[in-house]
């Protein structure tokens, strides 16, 4: 039996959540494995109006013995957003080290794509996001605030053991992955004269182990542009924390927009557990409505299972998303259906009953 911490927490991460549960519990019992055992925390920016604190300050004591955590959405109107992801997601991501955020930038059959004669099969790529670091240390200092030379630095903070772990995951997984065996760095050093100078020096020397897999480096800017016009070229992305953080968003809307997209926060070494999150937020303007999508909760849920049961395939759950697309009788209303985010999630359950019984005998 799996234990697993569940912070709901706000906005429509609650509604979500309760889905991607109702799959993964449905799922497990399919599969002939033993439930979850779930324990649900309330932390958030309700608790952080009520308590002073997004979380305890003991809150990763309290998760450090659980074998994954799955986060609903963190943030709300009151709550300023240094807050609310500084004190509760990135000092799990930090305190616990997951130094990966996977990024699946898939396009489901059925599922909308901004892009013109674009199909599944050019919108097949994942994006490794150093995690932990970065520019989201932390580190830096105001300076003369109550003056006219009041200045701001923010400083990114680039180790070598931080940056080398995670090219080295990128690379492993383009030859997992055997699509183009190919890994694309994301840099900026034309500007940023230490960084990412560091960082590509770093990249060459990682490259250099992987001769069997083949290498692309653009700037951040042009691989934006890149994205939209050619995203059928690539494989396997790294980036830095900021650039993964933007560029995920760009890839969100090429696979149908951020009802799709899902992401793990891995801590490769197995010394603390990961945690699994869609990355749609909160959506304040919407909670309560029961009209959010939980698609991205529920790959996340497969996400969670690949982690957690490795020797296992898990993809009839992306099958079974992709079925209830292609059919469009159960779409919330961001993909033009009127069904309920609860309808959703029984109408893939009732799917995978039918797929794993099929695929599984």
């Amino acid at each position: 039996m799996k234990r697993i911490a569940v912070i709901p927490g706000d906005g429509i991460g609650k509604e979500v959540t309760a889905e991607g549960i109702k799959v993964l519990q449905h799922y497990l019992a399919l599969r002939n494995l033993k439930e979850a055992d779930l324990t649900h925390y309330p932390w958030g920016c309700e608790y952080y109006h009520e308590k002073g604190e997004m979380m305890p300050v003991d809150a990763l004591d309290t998760l450090q013995s659980y074998d994954a955590i799955l986060l609903g959405a963190v943030g709300y109107p009151g709550v300023p957003d240094h807050v609310s992801l500084r004190d509760l997601l990135l000092k799990i991501r930090q305190g616990f080290d997951q130094s990966v955020n996977l990024r699946p930038i898939k396009l489901l059959k059925g599922a909308p794509c901004p892009l013109k004669n674009k199909k599944p099969e050019d919108i097949d790529f994942v994006v490794i996001r150093e995690n932990v670091e970065g520019e989201y240390s932390g580190d830096g200092h105001f300076e003369n605030m109550d003056t006219e030379e009041a200045t701001a630095y923010q400083t990114g903070v680039f180790t070598k053991k931080n940056t080398d772990r995670i090219m080295k995951y990128a690379f492993d997984l383009a030859q997992k992955r055997n699509k183009f065996n190919k890994v694309t760095s994301t840099t900026k050093s034309n500007a940023l004269n230490y960084s990412m100078v560091f960082w590509d020096e770093r990249f060459k020397s990682i490259a250099a182990q992987y001769p069997d897999i083949k290498t692309e480096v653009n700037h951040v800017d042009a691989i934006s542009m890149y994205f939209i016009q050619r995203p059928e070229t690539f494989d396997v992305v790294v980036a830095s924390n900021l650039f993964g953080d933007i560029i995920t968003d760009l890839g969100a809307a090429l696979q149908g927009g951020l009802g799709f997209a899902a992401s793990a926060n891995l801590n490769i070494e197995g010394t603390y557990p990961s945690m699994f999150e869609p990355v749609h937020g909160s959506a304040p303007q919407i909670a309560g409505q029961q009209i959010a999508n939980p698609m991205a909760m529920i790959w996340t849920v497969k996400m969670m299972l690949d982690h957690l049961y490795p020797e296992l395939s898990h993809e009839v759950i992306v099958e079974a998303l992709e079925e209830i697309l292609v059919e469009e009788k159960h779409l919330t209303k961001d993909l033009g259906g009127h069904a309920t985010t609860s309808e959703v999630g029984t109408a893939i359950c009732n799917r995978l009953s039918t797929l794993v019984t099929l695929h599984l005998g």
